[in-house]
């Protein structure tokens, strides 16, 4: 029987669209770990270098010897294939490792266009390159290293809309159910490999870019007053579940839908 390994602390987790609420929050979570983080972002340089400072200032107590762990950072657009093989060519200098231990697919784009002809064919290719090509060519560049040493941990931040539901266009819908199928696929090849391919769907998060308050959401069918625990998500509720991948292996293949019960 493989032996039971889910020790997180040492490993090397690549996080993408960390300038982000939900992506800085996995960043603060997997660091108190004594995770090394690669954190990505967009253009959002300022935000990475706050995000960076505040966590070097975190604490110790929550997990001793946490201050261990490195920190780097990266501007990557991840709807270029180029962009994110030289990220990997980063990685590989920085680190000298082949890839992440484990990637937490996270940046995303969105735009709230419901009527399918208001939405040009360019803005569907580049919410799919976003949201799904990127994903693919991430896990294709990081699963050779996890299956080299038969451990790996891979977290796609997915949506609600991957289940049918959400606030945004068909596009944006379609990009995070093909991500649930990439990570279904995934899940069952390599589990012989040691590695786990799982994805949090979140609704409704508050202090991210796409809901960064309850006002934008009123009159449409993430109101609040449609939430049944009568509030927004937070970022670190969502790290909490990427946090519960990461360290439990004997979950994989499964779709966390995060949305304080709203269907």
């Amino acid at each position: 029987m493989p032996p039971i390994n889910n020790e997180i602390a040492g490993k090397l987790a690549l996080i993408t669209g960390a300038s982000g609420g939900i992506g800085a929050a996995c960043a603060r979570a997997l660091y108190l770990q004594n995770v090394n983080v690669a954190l990505t972002y967009s253009s959002s340089k300022d935000k990475i270098v706050d995000l960076v400072t505040e966590i070097l200032a975190l604490p110790n107590s929550d997990s001793p010897g946490a201050h261990n762990a490195s920190i780097s950072t990266h501007k990557v657009d991840v709807g270029s294939a180029d962009d994110i093989q030289q990220l990997f060519t980063r990685i590989r200098e920085a680190y000298g490792k082949d890839g992440p231990d484990i990637l937490v697919s996270n940046a995303g784009y969105g735009k709230r266009t419901q009527d399918i002809a208001d939405i040009s064919i360019d803005e569907f290719d580049h919410t799919l390159n976003v949201n799904l090509r990127a994903s693919f060519i991430l896990c294709k560049l990081s699963i050779p290293h996890m299956a080299s040493q038969g451990w790996g941990r891979i977290v796609f931040v997915s949506s609600l809309a991957a289940h049918g539901g959400g606030i945004n266009g068909c596009h944006y819908a379609a990009s995070k159910a093909g991500l649930h199928g990439l990570m279904k696929n995934l899940a069952t090849k390599h589990a012989k490999d040691g590695i786990t391919v799982n994805d949090v769907a979140p609704a409704m998060i508050g202090d991210t870019g796409l809901v960064p308050d309850e006002k934008i959401l009123e009159g449409t069918a993430g109101d609040v007053r449609n939430i049944p625990v009568g509030r927004l998500g937070t970022p670190g509720e969502v790290a909490n579940v990427v946090m519960m991948f990461c360290q439990t292996g004997y979950l994989t293949g499964q779709s966390v839908l995060l949305s304080g019960g709203l269907k």
